[in-house]
């Protein structure tokens, strides 16, 4: 199947992380933290510690950082009570956008969500109001120029759902949650190392936009994802590559 560009999306991301890896360790931090606390400090028998882990491997976090986080979860010290609230709202040209958080104070991330959103032309909405545009998938990216027929072979025999072209050449394998790790396994194991690999919130369609709608969103996303409580931020904006250039 077709599908939009993803490569510039995910170097504009690596960037943005390489230049807040401070902010990124605390963030990830809490989640492991959290993770480990919820259902126990194994990541085989815990895939959302699993899952929090891999991330903080992709950003180059301490495996010190990790364990530590990790016993720091599974002790006997109380933790600060966390809610893990969804905010939903519209963008320019009514795109979706959604922030995942993690907070001890709902009406400070609130707040500082909403502030996000009007800043920039958007608008906070009521729950729902977007999360159906969304499905929960996992999403392994392949930069240009991959071996897309050897791809495509070892994801599917793993379980994998589809392969989705970009325009740019870029390659994503589409599984569901369940399969992600049967997936990344078998990738690994075939010597297929993607450049970018999640369990994500994937548009079941995208709404295109031009640079300068393209830039506003973007403020929107970068402002919401420098707030301390947001963990992870969704969008169906299909934004132009010019749009990263001069954001």
């Amino acid at each position: 199947m077709a599908g939009h560009s993803k490569w510039a999306n995910i170097q504009h991301r690596k960037k943005a992380q390489d230049a807040k890896r401070g902010k990124i360790f605390t963030k990830l931090i809490r989640e492991i933290t959290v993770a480990a606390r919820v259902g126990g400090p194994n990541p085989d028998l815990n895939p959302r510690l699993r899952l929090a882990i891999d991330r903080a491997l992709s950003v180059n976090m301490p495996k010190d950082n990790i364990e530590r986080a990790i016993k720091r979860g599974a002790g006997t010290d109380e933790l600060e009570s966390y809610e893990e609230p969804r905010f939903e709202g519209y963008g320019p040209a009514g795109v979706a956008i959604m922030a995942d958080c993690m907070t001890d104070n709902r009406n400070r991330t609130v707040s500082e969500v909403r502030f996000a959103f009007s800043k920039y032309g958007g608008n906070l909405g009521t729950d729902g109001c977007v999360a159906y545009l969304f499905r929960r998938q996992g999403v392994f990216v392949f930069p240009p120029h991959s071996d897309e027929d050897r791809i495509l072979e070892v994801a599917l025999e793993a379980g994998a759902e589809d392969i989705a072209n970009s325009d740019d050449g870029s390659v994503e394998v589409l599984s569901s949650p369940e399969h992600y790790d049967a997936v990344k396994q078998a990738l690994e194991l075939a010597d297929l190392h993607p450049a970018d690999a999640e369990i994500t919130m994937r548009p079941e369609t995208t709404v295109v936009l031009g640079a300068e709608e393209g830039r506003k969103v973007l403020k929107i996303i970068e402002h919401l994802e420098d707030l301390d409580d947001v963990q992870h931020v969704y969008t169906n904006a299909e934004i132009q590559e010019s749009a990263y250039d001069e954001a």
